[in-house]
C-alpha cells in the first residue's frame, strides 16, 4: 500500500531533500508551499501523515496545525512539525497547536524517514 505524505514546506532545498528521502522509501508526496495551500491540500487529498514547517508564508505552521485539527475528517492524521525553531518552549508550542511530533532542522538524512515512520504505525 502506497502511503501519501503531505509536505507543507516553503524552502525548496528542504522540500527537495525530504521528498527525495521519502520517495526512496516508496511514499507518495503531496507538496504545498504555504499554509493556506497546505490546509486545502489536506482537505482534498486526505494524506496519511502531514509534515509541517512552522515558519511559512501567509499563515504560520501553528495556525495551520490548529485549522487542520479543527477538521473532523483529519482528526486521525498525524501532524509532525519539522522546524528550525529549537528554542526552549518551541516543541511544547508545536504540540499545543495540535502537532503529534516535532523534528528539528536540519534533518538528519540517515534517520529522518525512521523518525516519521513511528507516527505511521
Amino acid at each position: 500500500m502506497n502511503r501519501n505524505i503531505l509536505l507543507i514546506e516553503d524552502n525548496e532545498q528542504n522540500r527537495y531533500l525530504a521528498t527525495f528521502l521519502l520517495e526512496q522509501r516508496g511514499y507518495g508526496i503531496i507538496s504545498a508551499l504555504d499554509g493556506p495551500t497546505g490546509v486545502a491540500a489536506a482537505k482534498s487529498q486526505t494524506p496519511d501523515l502531514i509534515l509541517l514547517d512552522i515558519q511559512l508564508p501567509h499563515m504560520d505552521g501553528y495556525e495551520v496545525a490548529r485549522q487542520l485539527r479543527a477538521l473532523q475528517s483529519l482528526q486521525g492524521i498525524p501532524i509532525v512539525a519539522v522546524t528550525s525553531y529549537a528554542m526552549p518552549g518551541d516543541r511544547e508550542r508545536c504540540l499545543a497547536a495540535g502537532c503529534d511530533g516535532y523534528i528539528e532542522k536540519p534533518i538528519n538524512p540517515e534517520t529522518f524517514v525512521a523518525e516519521i515512520e513511528r507516527f505511521l504505525s
